[in-house]
């Protein structure tokens, strides 16, 4: 049965072999610098010299900063291993900084006779207990993006914007829809008035005709009598 003991005891057999190993490789690395120190003629003075040239020349040439932590104020230029701070950040792009050190995700640019300046855009959302904003523009952060209700967010002065353009727009539309309803309501009495007018107008005509036609009638009787008694008493 294996106990505890055997086990740690082949661990440290183990680990022994494995620093075997590793002291072998090291030494093999070694004999290999020193063959190659011996062929051209160098020391370790002059490898530390040549190191040291190096690191102050990065120094010099020090790239200038891409982004910047708010919190802390760290920097980093976008080069090499990423810090810390932003290393597991999908979105890198709230973390940019322009040549004033102000984040690019709050500036738009506005171009005028052909230069370009660069303006920061109003804040739209106000997260209450951290004091963040956010324009309303590029990626929504992070105390937005799982808000089902981004309204309770909103800060008063663009709200109350919203609120009077919607308000706005509704009279406009209220006083161009009445304007339709009266413009329609005045058009219609005068068409049915003149539909009446012409329907009395002929009903009037066919009365006229018609009672012209009984009058002519009734004076052509008389006449058409005395004729038929003058033609009955003529033979006798």
């Amino acid at each position: 049965m294996t106990t505890l003991e055997r086990i740690q005891a082949k661990l440290k057999q183990l680990q022994q072999e494995a620093d075997a190993l590793i002291a072998r490789k090291a030494q093999v690395a070694v004999d290999q610098i020193r063959e190659l120190m011996l062929k051209h003629g160098l020391t370790t003075a002059d490898i530390e010299a040549k190191a040291k040239a190096r690191r102050e020349a990065v120094t010099k040439e020090k790239l200038p900063p891409k982004y910047r932590n708010a919190k802390t104020g760290e920097t980093w230029s976008g080069h090499a291993r990423p810090p810390a701070w932003i290393k597991d950040v999908k979105d890198r792009t709230r973390f940019l900084i322009d040549s004033t050190g102000i984040p690019s995700a709050k500036l738009k640019r506005v171009t005028t006779k052909g230069n370009a300046k660069r303006t920061p855009l109003p804040a739209k959302y106000r997260d209450p207990k951290s004091g963040a904003t956010w324009s309303g523009r590029g990626p929504a952060p992070a105390w937005l993006a799982s808000a089902k209700d981004r309204n309770k967010f909103l800060i008063d002065s663009g709200s109350t914007v919203s609120l009077k353009a919607t308000k706005s727009k509704a009279a406009l539309n209220g006083s161009a829809v009445s304007k339709k309803t009266r413009a329609k309501t005045s058009a219609t009495p005068p068409a049915k008035k003149a539909s009446a007018s012409r329907k009395s107008t002929a009903t009037s005509a066919k009365t006229k005709a018609v009672a012209k036609k009984i009058s002519s009638r009734r004076a052509s009787a008389p006449k058409k009598a005395s004729a038929a008694a003058s033609n009955t008493a003529a033979p006798a």
